[in-house]
C-alpha cells in the first residue's frame, strides 16, 4: 500500500522532515546506488533541490563510455583477431556494472530502459549489436523519448529480437509492432485495435538488408511497403519516422502515463499514486517527452522524499551488489568483475538477458526460498572478499563513519543505519547484531574502553557484523 500524502510540490526541509542523513541517502539510493561517505557530507551542505540538480545534470552531461575496438566487429573479424565475442559481451557489462559503482544514476536509468525497452544478448550472439544497443539507451536515457523510440526500434538488436529483420511487405512480421504498442510506449489493451498493429507492422519493413551475420543492418527501399496504411484511424504512406510520429501525436497522453507510471514504480514505489503519475505526465506532455524535466520534478518532490517509500522495494541483484560496494567504496578487490556478473546472473538478473520481452518482473519477484538463500550466500562472499583483500578497508570507513568510537553499540547501530534504509526494527534486533560484533572480544576491554577499530580484530568483526545485517530482510530493501 502507497500511504503517503505528499504532492509534486517541491520538498521543505521542516523540523518534522529534516534534511538529514536519511533522506540524503534516500535520494541517492533511488536515484542511483547509494552514496559515499563524502558525497552524503557534500550534500548536507547543499539546499535539497540543488542536489537533486546537480546530480541529474552531471549525470546527463557525463561523458559516454568509449567505443571498444570491437564496436563494428563481425563475427568474421572477431575470428580473423583470435577474440572470442561472448567475452567482448562480458567485458561490455563488466564495464557497464563498473561505472554503476564508479557512479550510479546514469547507470540505474539505463538499466530502467534495458529493462523497458527489452532485447536478450543470446537472440543474435553479436557484442557489436549489443555495444550499439546499450549506447542507444545511454545516449538517450534523459533525452526526448520519440528520438529515443526512433533509435531504438532501428538498433540491429531490436531488429533481431524482436524479428523487424524478417518483416517483408509480402509477408510482414506482427512481433515489434504489438510491443511496440503493448510494451514500450501504450500498454497492453490501450488505444490500439489488431488493425493498427496490423498496418504499424506495413510501415515498419524494409529493414531487411545484410550481407553477414553480425554485420550491420541497413534499409532496403525493395523490401519497403510503399502503400497506405491507415493506423489509429489516420491513412498515409507511414514509413518508421512516420509511424512513431502518428503515435505520438495521436496518442501522447497515454504514452505519457504508461512511461511515468513505470519511472514512479521503478524509483518511488511499487504502488503507484495515480494522481502523482498524472501531473507527472503532464509535465512530460508539456516538455514534448523529455525525460529529465520529469526526473527532476519528481525528485525535487516532497512526494518523493515522504518517509512512506523508504524501505518498501526489494533490491534487484544488480542493486543489492552495487550500492554495497559503491556506498562503502569497497569494490577494489580481486576478481571482483566477473565474479560480481556472474554471481547477480546466478540471482536472476544477468544484464543483457531478460528473461523475456516484458523484462524482469521486479520487487517481490526477486526473493523466493532458492534466492533468498543464495543473495545470503552471495553477500557472504562479497563480504569476506573485501577483508581479505585489504584488513583495513573496513576499519577505515567505520572509524570515518563513526568519529572514530570505540563503544561496539554506537559502531554497530551507525553500520546498520547506514546500510539498511529503515535500520533495524527494535532495540533486541540492534542488540542480536551488537552481540555479533562484539564477537569474542573479552568483555573487560570494551568496559574499560581499550578496545578500538584500530584493533587487529576490527575488519574480522565487521565482516561479521556485515553478513548478519546481509540476512536480515531489511538488507533486502531499498
Amino acid at each position: 500500500m502507497n500511504c503517503s500524502t505528499a504532492g509534486l510540490a517541491p520538498f521543505v526541509p521542516l523540523p518534522g522532515a529534516p534534511w538529514d542523513t536519511s533522506r540524503v541517502q534516500h535520494l541517492y539510493r533511488r536515484l542511483g546506488y547509494g552514496a559515499t561517505l563524502e558525497e552524503i557530507a557534500g550534500s548536507l551542505a547543499l539546499p535539497p533541490g540543488e542536489v537533486v540538480d546537480a546530480l541529474l545534470d552531471q549525470a546527463a552531461a557525463r561523458a559516454l563510455p568509449p567505443a571498444p575496438d570491437w564496436a563494428d566487429w563481425d563475427y568474421a573479424r572477431f575470428e580473423a583477431d583470435g577474440r572470442e565475442p561472448f567475452e567482448a559481451y562480458l567485458e561490455l557489462m563488466d564495464d557497464f556494472l563498473d561505472r554503476g559503482i564508479a557512479y550510479g544514476i546514469r547507470e540505474k536509468l539505463v538499466l530502467f530502459w534495458h529493462d523497458h525497452f527489452v532485447t536478450q544478448y543470446e537472440s543474435h550472439s553479436c557484442p557489436a549489436y549489443h555495444y550499439h544497443y546499450f549506447d542507444v539507451l545511454t545516449r538517450n536515457a534523459f533525452g526526448n523519448l520519440r528520438t529515443f523510440v526512433r533509435e531504438i526500434t532501428l538498433t540491429p538488436a531490436m531488429l533481431v529480437f524482436l524479428n523487424g529483420l524478417e518483416n517483408r511487405k509480402e509477408s510482414p512480421n506482427e512481433n515489434y509492432a504489438r510491443e511496440l504498442f503493448e510494451l514500450f510506449t501504450l500498454g497492453e489493451n490501450t488505444g490500439y485495435t489488431q488493425e493498427d498493429v496490423t498496418e504499424a507492422s506495413r510501415a515498419l519493413t524494409g529493414w531487411n538488408g545484410w550481407v553477414g551475420y553480425c554485420t550491420p543492418l541497413r534499409y532496403t527501399p525493395q523490401g519497403f511497403d510503399n502503400g497506405a496504411k491507415t493506423i489509429f484511424g489516420k491513412t498515409g504512406n507511414y514509413d518508421v519516422g512516420g509511424l512513431i510520429d502518428l503515435l505520438f501525436a495521436e496518442r501522447g497522453e497515454a504514452i505519457s502515463r504508461f512511461i511515468c507510471r513505470k519511472l514512479y514504480r521503478y524509483f518511488v514505489n511499487p504502488e503507484p499514486d495515480e494522481a502523482v503519475v498524472d501531473q507527472l505526465a503532464t509535465t512530460f506532455r508539456d516538455q514534448d517527452y523529455e525525460i529529465l524535466p520529469v526526473l527532476r520534478q519528481l525528485f525535487q518532490s516532497a512526494h518523493f522524499f515522504d518517509d512512506a517509500h523508504r524501505g518498501v522495494q526489494v533490491k534487484g541483484p544488480v542493486e543489492l551488489m552495487t550500492s554495497f560496494l559503491r556506498q562503502g567504496a569497497f569494490g577494489d578487490f580481486e576478481n571482483r568483475r566477473r565474479w560480481g556478473f556472474w554471481g547477480i546472473a546466478t540471482l536472476g538478473q544477468q544484464p543483457g538477458e531478460p528473461p523475456d520481452v516484458a523484462g524482469w518482473p521486479g520487487n517481490r519477484a526477486w526473493i523466493d526460498s532458492n534466492r533468498l538463500t543464495l543473495r545470503w550466500e552471495f553477500m557472504d562472499g562479497f563480504a569476506w572478499a573485501v577483508h581479505n583483500h585489504n584488513e583495513r578497508t573496513y576499519p577505515d570507513w567505520a572509524i570515518a563513519l563513526t568519529a572514530n568510537s570505540n563503544d561496539p553499540a554506537e559502531v554497530t547501530r551507525a553500520i546498520a543505519d547506514f546500510f539498511l534504509p529503515r535500520g533495524l526494527p527494535d532495540e533486541a534486533a540492534y542488540a542480536l547484531a551488537t552481540a555479533v560484533f562484539r564477537w569474542e572480544v573479552p568483555a573487560n576491554y570494551y568496559a574499560n574502553k581499550q578496545w578500538s577499530l584500530a584493533w587487529g580484530s576490527a575488519s574480522w568483526q565487521i565482516t561479521l557484523l556485515l553478513r548478519h545485517l546481509a540476512r536480515q530482510p531489511e538488507f533486502q530493501l531499498t
